[in-house]
């Protein structure tokens, strides 16, 4: 049975940006409930048809976070600013800087707070000050108790960077710049710069991307469900396909050895693994209410029959699929052709917009390390005009 057990795709945390997915040329969800809702900087309801272009999001969005530095922002603030779905903009912003929006976020802090240890001039904080944008109640209380003293300044730069507690600050700032603030002051060429991103576009060609699109009718499967954050995700799914492929997958894998309830259990598991293919697909899936989380199955198509406990049942919804070949190995092959996927087919797409918030990976069996190992991303699509 169990050499029909998929052989656990290679993962590494570099390749978790699989996930992510064009999301600025789909209709995210806050442009529809948002209505009539102005674009930052317009006086009208937004572009036509509800859609923000991907690049003007994305410029966007950084200047919304540099705008709002000293505030209590994060990653749907973001989004909801640019009125681009939280999930898809989180994993965009990811594949283009390297970053997530928290990451982006406190980089930018403790470098302008390090700036504010050496006294040096700090960008864009005249125009915050106009706006009246920047500091903080317990910014001002601690003012007040120290009277702008040396002694306050980490609880002033603590309070003004978003942290409940100087020891919390000095943590962070230690970890960012490898030095405490104190410690800066006499080593500030030690200082680690981190700028405003600027956004570029570059045109690569050479050969064009292998896919097809394929209508598929509703399709039910099965698999492992686990809730994961977005700040997390890049070093916590590896471990769920890890735990999956020890626990079920291997030839040793270890079995209960007591004939009780449990064995039976874990042996009905067995078997549904087998019958289903589960580990053939991985499914990524947005949940509209929860902006912070999202739902990965390890998964394969349901061929009825019982349901093991611990297992799911769950729908993928009709709808056209762009499917992207992917010919070599693990997981350098499908981290190219996912990057591609977003920095060359959808961007300025003009026949086909994302359908809905759900992604597919699909692994053949066989060596994951071989050039000829096949795998393919599924992204639902659906036809502009």
């Amino acid at each position: 049975m169990m050499e029909t057990c998929r052989t656990r795709p290679a993962y590494s945390a570099p390749l978790m940006i699989r996930f992510v997915r064009q999301s600025c040329l789909s209709e995210g969800k806050n442009w529809r409930q948002a209505g009539q809702r102005s674009r930052p900087g317009s006086g009208t309801g937004g572009q036509q048809g509800g859609r923000m272009d991907w690049l003007t999001g994305l410029k966007t969005a950084i200047d919304y976070m540099e705008e709002h530095l000293l505030e209590d922002i994060g990653a749907e603030d973001v989004a909801d600013a640019v009125y681009l779905s939280s999930f898809y903009f989180q994993k965009c912003f990811k594949i283009l800087t390297g970053y997530s929006i928290g990451e982006y976020l406190r980089n930018r802090r403790l470098y302008l707070a390090a700036l504010e240890v050496l006294k040096r001039n700090v960008p864009g904080e005249e125009a915050r000050s106009r706006s009246g944008v920047g500091g903080s109640a317990k910014e001002a209380c601690s003012r007040a108790r120290t009277g702008g003293s040396g002694e306050g300044k980490v609880i002033d730069l603590a309070y003004k960077y978003g942290y409940d507690t100087p020891e919390s600050f000095t943590r962070a700032f230690t970890r960012f710049h490898g030095l405490s603030p104190m410690q800066l002051k006499s080593q500030p060429h030690q200082i680690k710069v981190f700028l405003p991103l600027i956004v570029e576009v570059s045109v690569k060609g050479g050969n064009r991307m292998e896919f097809k699109i394929e209508k598929r009718e509703a399709m039910r499967m099965i698999g492992f469900e686990r809730i994961f954050s977005f700040e997390t995700s890049y070093q916590e799914i590896p471990k769920f396909w890890e735990e999956f492929c020890d626990k079920y997958c291997r030839q040793n894998a270890p079995r209960e050895q007591t004939v009780d309830e449990n064995h039976y259990r874990e042996e009905d598991i067995r078997q549904t693994i087998a019958e289903c293919m589960v580990g053939e697909f991985g499914v990524c899936v947005e949940d509209e209410g929860d902006m912070e989380h999202f739902r990965y199955y390890i998964a394969g198509v349901y061929q009825g029959g019982q349901v093991p406990e611990g297992m799911k049942v769950f729908e993928i919804p009709a709808s056209e699929w762009a499917k992207f070949k992917c010919t070599g190995a693990m997981p350098d092959t499908l981290q190219t052709v996912n990057t591609r996927i977003f920095k060359e087919w959808l961007p300025g797409n003009r026949e086909y917009e994302m359908a809905f918030h759900l992604n597919i990976e699909w692994y053949s069996g066989g060596d994951t390390d071989s050039d000829t190992y096949e795998s393919a991303i599924w992204i639902p699509v659906r036809r502009l005009g």
